[in-house]
């Protein structure tokens, strides 16, 4: 069976640079190269990942494209491109010409509630469609209706939700959370990473049992075929191992069957993201 990590970062750490990476984080405020990931993924029997950026800048993508070109288990890199510019099919043209570019992110969490029903921004959203280019939704439980808006215009374009969109785990609270997964597992454009969930919980003190119920949503709303496995590391370090975050969907999953399982911890992110596996 092959199995993908949908969700991974590295980076050479600045703390200007870095800045959300505050002292409660210290545990990750160094370097984070395929150095050291790869020994991590062959004794968890992952066989590649997906680089996915964590600054908002042009040179953070050229780094990772550099780095996937480089590492061949990094099958493909989620970068950064100011969505915003009036000539952003220009600077997706230039990053798309590199094969190891499969999609795009932008920090959206960290942006107001509305701001994907902005129109440059949903211009950008636009221009990712000629280029193959899929997008992954970083947002809070506050920004889900914005994100239904988002991909109810775009049937064409290709979304993942990063994080289940971090709910409440801590707190045992869902809120309106359960209501807008719901909805935006309705349009089938859209997929999930089991992602990032042990940050969204009580850091020292979690449970398996504390994603249970966020987990029974997921799955029952997106399926088999629309979920993907992502370890956030080295982010998840903060609250978990890598073997520790990857042990919460592999015992949630343990009596489903073989070839569902496969689709979860490896089809999906590798149809989702058109890898040219090897």
């Amino acid at each position: 069976m092959i199995c993908i990590d949908s969700h991974q970062h590295f980076w050479k750490y600045n703390p200007v640079q870095y800045d959300w990476i505050d002292e409660s984080m210290h545990l990750i405020q160094q370097d984070f190269f395929p150095e050291d990931l790869k020994p991590i993924l062959r004794s968890n029997h992952v066989d590649g990942c997906i680089a996915v950026q964590a600054d908002s800048t042009e040179q953070e993508t050229d780094f990772l494209l550099q780095l996937a070109h480089n590492y061949k288990f990094i099958k493909g890199v989620v970068g950064w491109v100011d969505l915003l510019d009036p000539n952003v099919q220009s600077r997706l043209a230039h990053f798309a010409s590199k094969k190891e570019l499969v999609g795009i992110r932008h920090i959206v969490q960290g942006e107001a509630d509305d701001f994907m029903m902005r129109h440059d921004f949903q211009n950008g959203i636009k221009a990712l469609h000629q280029f193959e280019l899929t997008y992954d939704i970083l947002i809070f439980p506050s920004q889900l209706k914005a994100a239904i808006d988002l991909v109810s215009k775009f049937p064409d374009q290709k979304f993942v939700l990063d994080h289940i969109a971090k709910p409440g785990i801590k707190a045992k609270k869902k809120g309106n959370w359960t209501e807008f997964i719901q909805i935006l597992a309705n349009f089938e454009n859209v997929y999930c990473k089991v992602s990032g969930m042990v940050t969204e919980a009580n850091w020292k003190g979690w449970q398996k049992t504390d994603f249970t119920p966020y987990l029974d949503v997921v799955f029952e709303s997106f399926g088999v075929d629309r979920i993907m496995f992502g370890s956030d590391w080295p982010v998840c370090l903060v609250a978990a191992s890598y073997a520790d975050v990857q042990s919460i969907l592999h015992d949630y999953i343990k009596d489903y069957t073989p070839q569902d399982k496969e689709k979860i911890w490896g089809t999906n992110a590798i149809q989702f993201y058109n890898l040219e596996y090897t």
